[in-house]
């Protein structure tokens, strides 16, 4: 299983010296350009617009990530047409393939700041930090979650402190969007279960050969009955 998008952006935010909210955020190629930076140190920094905001722009940004994935032939199609549309899914898996080939590679120290050092503040906003330079191997222990090659991985470090607000907020909406999903569960399964009801009503009203004033009065019935005990049905439906 992948990572979660919590342990993606935190990671994300460390090495990029960035504060990153929204895995839809990546959307705009950016910060994966700098990523492959991270590794090798020779993708064309002063031409990726990090603070993009149209279409035509990321995708820009994306033909440069496409001309370093040639040049160090990494084998991973780009879905160029899907992360540009800034989507959850579609960002959350390549990041999740981005992260584990970038754990699977040597990577050297990386200054994020100093690469970014001709470009203007991102759209998410810069970190502030009191250091002028950035140690990828001070400030993120790489071996605590690097995948060795030989395929055993290591357990994921806490996450650094200075991400805790954001790692709440991101647990309350988490916990929001549970909610919400069990409720709309609740309701489709209430109103399945109405729909067989009405088929069960329709099929003996053949069988039986009852009149269309009986078949109606029950599907009446069963489809509106009393509205206070629907609602309650509703928000009770599955609990027991």
């Amino acid at each position: 299983m992948g990572e979660s998008r919590i342990e993606l952006l935190a990671w994300v935010n460390e090495l990029l010296q960035l504060s990153f909210t929204k895995i839809e955020q990546l959307g705009t190629g950016a910060a994966y350009c700098q990523i492959i930076d991270s590794i090798y140190g020779d993708v064309q920094m002063n031409k990726v617009k990090f603070s993009a905001n149209q279409e035509y722009e990321y995708i820009q940004n994306f033909k440069i990530l496409q001309v370093a994935f040639n040049k160090h032939k990494i084998e991973k199609e780009i879905p160029i047409d899907k992360l540009v549309k800034c989507k959850f899914q579609n960002n959350l898996e390549f990041l999740q393939w981005l992260k584990h080939f970038h754990d699977t590679v040597d990577v050297p120290p990386y200054d994020p700041v100093a690469r970014r050092a001709d470009q203007p503040s991102p759209t998410n906003g810069r970190r502030s930090s009191s250091r002028a330079t950035f140690s990828r191997t001070s400030n993120y222990e790489r071996s605590s979650s690097r995948i060795s090659r030989n395929g055993h991985s290591r357990p994921l470090n806490n996450t650094s402190p200075g991400h805790a607000p954001m790692v709440e907020e991101l647990r309350r909406q988490l916990t929001e969007m549970q909610r919400q999903l069990d409720t709309l569960e609740r309701e489709r399964d209430y109103y399945y279960t109405k729909l067989r009801e009405v088929e069960q009503v329709a099929s003996l009203g053949v069988e039986e050969k009852r009149s269309g004033v009986d078949v109606l009065r029950e599907l009446h019935e069963v489809l509106y009955g009393s509205t206070v005990g629907r609602v309650t049905n509703i928000q009770n439906y599955g609990q027991w």
